[in-house]
């Protein structure tokens, strides 16, 4: 699928290593919730499912929920942030396309929730309490066939703005190489928001960092590497799971690409130092089909200053018949809602991806339980929505200005990220 490629965050690997999640959706069906919950009985399956993958030590969440004196203690802020839909992260609508790793809380598991905080967060009966799951190794998938990280550990301020630091990793292979996951393990959590790892096949990158001037490793951008990448291997945000894509499917490692891990870094307030480490996974299996990455990217947006619920729409005919593995959005700080679909030559409709309370913070990959085959001439249609006005709290500008495509953070975008491999385009081994 030769769509047009154009500059984008985020890859899907790590969503091929895909997410988990986001936000609330309901119950089907409506189930009974008792007046006095206990930890024992009702509220630690919801945790141990859904919340301790990250809230558990040595990991991304700022505190852990494993136990009954964790959870009592954060009994409050489970409630808050569970009830405000803020907890556990996934921000695809449930429905809209059908993904792996679907991580949402009910409206009966959110009201457990709160009716435990509001009534003392009762233990019940100590000696029946579910086990919490046990995580054994570093890497979820094994110990990977390569890692990478910074030439050295890297210092971050103690304050000032974020920090999306690009760091070029050589590769020596003298021959392509086939990729079927990978994995990030943040060097310091408190500090690493996201990593997305792209790939650069023309020294770009390297051109880049030979212009910087602070002296340090790498160099600096917002919102993207600064030039149009070859490609990308993955990411890794808070609840993203590695998952392998299917047997005879890879991503292409061309021989000499260099990896650009760029590292977005939250200041914590004090000086800290962080390296982080990427896993690959080669296939074992001999490929037969190349998975590729597209960026389906609106060039012509403009975000006029005041509006609230602004939209903007793009559209690609799909050239060729192809399969779509799973699919990323990524939108700015002025982003509200992104929902994309497929129209069929025959007129039926494919949902694609709805997310409906888009968050800067959280940009997630998902991944189908069953890959799309789009045939040739399907179109695929995005509408994003953009709130620009002064009631947004993350507009970058006060007051708001007309907003352009760009970038920084402060620019904006419109980007559906597709995993795909062309129908029939068999590699040769």
């Amino acid at each position: 699928m030769r769509m047009k490629l154009a500059v984008g965050a985020g890859s899907i690997i790590a969503a091929v290593s895909v997410a988990a999640g986001f936000a609330f959706h309901g119950d089907e069906p409506k189930r009974s919730v008792p007046e006095k919950p206990t930890y024992a009985e009702h509220v630690a399956p919801i945790l141990n499912e859904h919340c301790v993958q990250c809230h558990r030590p040595g990991e991304v969440a700022p505190f852990s929920l494993i136990g009954y004196e964790n959870a009592k203690k954060w009994s409050a802020m489970c409630a808050k942030v569970t009830h405000g839909k803020q907890m556990p992260p996934w921000k695809a609508t449930l429905g809209y396309g059908d993904f792996k790793d679907t991580n949402l809380l009910t409206e009966s598991e959110i009201a457990v929730i709160k009716n435990w905080d509001e009534t003392g967060a009762p233990r019940g009966n100590a000696k029946a309490e579910p086990k919490p799951p046990v995580f054994t190794s570093e890497w979820a998938l094994g110990t990977p066939d390569l890692v990478v990280s910074q030439a050295k550990p890297y210092q971050i301020t103690p304050e000032g703005t974020d920090e999306y630091r690009n760091f070029i990793i050589k590769t020596n292979y003298t021959k392509p190489m086939w990729i079927k996951s990978m994995d990030v393990r943040p060097g310091n959590r408190k500090v690493v928001h996201h990593v997305i790892c792209y790939l650069d096949n023309t020294g770009q990158s390297e051109r880049l960092a030979a212009a910087t001037t602070d002296g340090k490793e790498g160099y600096v951008t917002f919102g993207g590497i600064g030039f149009i990448p070859s490609g990308s291997l993955g990411g890794w945000a808070p609840g993203l799971r590695s998952r392998m894509l299917p047997d005879g499917r890879a991503f292409k490692l061309e021989p000499g690409a260099r990896i650009v891990m760029q590292v977005h870094y939250n200041k914590s307030g004090k000086s800290e130092v962080d390296q982080t480490k990427v896993g690959v996974y080669f296939a074992k299996e001999p490929v037969t089909q190349e998975v590729k990455l597209d960026w389906l990217f609106k060039l012509a947006l403009r975000i006029p200053a005041g509006e609230n619920e602004h939209k903007e729409v793009y559209r690609q005919t799909v050239p060729e018949d192809v399969t779509i593995y799973g699919v990323m959005p990524h939108m700015h700080l002025l982003g509200k809602a992104m929902k994309a679909w497929v129209e069929k030559p025959d007129g039926s409709v494919v949902p694609l991806i709805h997310v409906q309370d888009w968050d800067f913070n959280w940009q997630l990959n998902y991944l189908y339980k069953e890959p799309l085959k789009i045939p040739k001439g399907s179109k695929i249609i995005i509408e994003g929505t953009y709130d620009n006005s002064s009631g947004n709290p993350a507009n970058p500008n006060k007051p708001p200005k007309t907003v352009f495509v760009g970038e920084k953070t402060t620019d904006e975008m419109m980007l559906l990220i597709a995993a795909y491999s062309v129908d029939g385009q068999v590699v040769k081994n």
